[in-house]
């Protein structure tokens, strides 16, 4: 299920490739993201303990943050992080998942959605049916209390936009 809109919303766009977001925005959005996996990634590592794919990939969106790593070298770690939900249950999966649309907001600002919507499956996926809805909304709130204070209101209208094609983890 893809997580991204076909029409793209222009303040998810750096402005070098034509959209408004900044690059200060871009780098805040990714920290976030990369908060909203780290949160869940305990769900993968207690799992796969010598498994260390996902967490290196936020340690690789970081230091894109930090001007270390280029843009290329995150998105490629993506496809690595992904890589290591293959064949898990769903908790663990949706962590590295989570992960791997964590360090990929380098290249596309509106994978920090992906993130949290994956970070929110995995809480779900952690408890029992009956427990489900109460984690994640507890997930989503702990997401919601982090979000920079200047960008709480584009990513709250984004995830009431994209909340659809999100698994629809978003709605209060």
């Amino acid at each position: 299920m893809p997580i991204l809109p076909k029409v793209r919303d222009p303040r998810l766009i750096t402005i070098r490739r034509g959209g408004t977001l900044t690059d200060e925005h871009h780098q805040l959005l990714a920290e976030w993201a990369l908060q909203c996996a780290e949160h869940v990634l305990p769900l993968f590592e207690t799992l796969v303990p010598g498994d260390s794919r996902p967490r290196d990939a936020i340690g690789v969106g970081r230091a894109w943050i930090r001007g270390e790593v280029p843009m290329t070298v995150a998105h490629d770690t993506a496809f690595v992080a992904n890589a290591a939900a293959r064949g898990l249950p769903d908790a663990a999966k949706f962590a590295a998942l989570s992960a791997g649309q964590a360090v990929a907001v380098a290249h596309v600002a509106a994978h920090d959605l992906g993130a949290a919507a994956y970070a929110i499956r995995a809480a779900g996926a952690s408890v029992g049916p009956d427990e489900a809805p109460q984690a994640r909304a507890a997930e989503r709130q702990w997401q919601r209390d982090r979000i920079p204070a200047e960008l709480r209101d584009l990513v709250l209208e984004d995830q009431r936009a994209r909340s659809a094609i999100c698994w629809n983890v978003f709605a209060d």
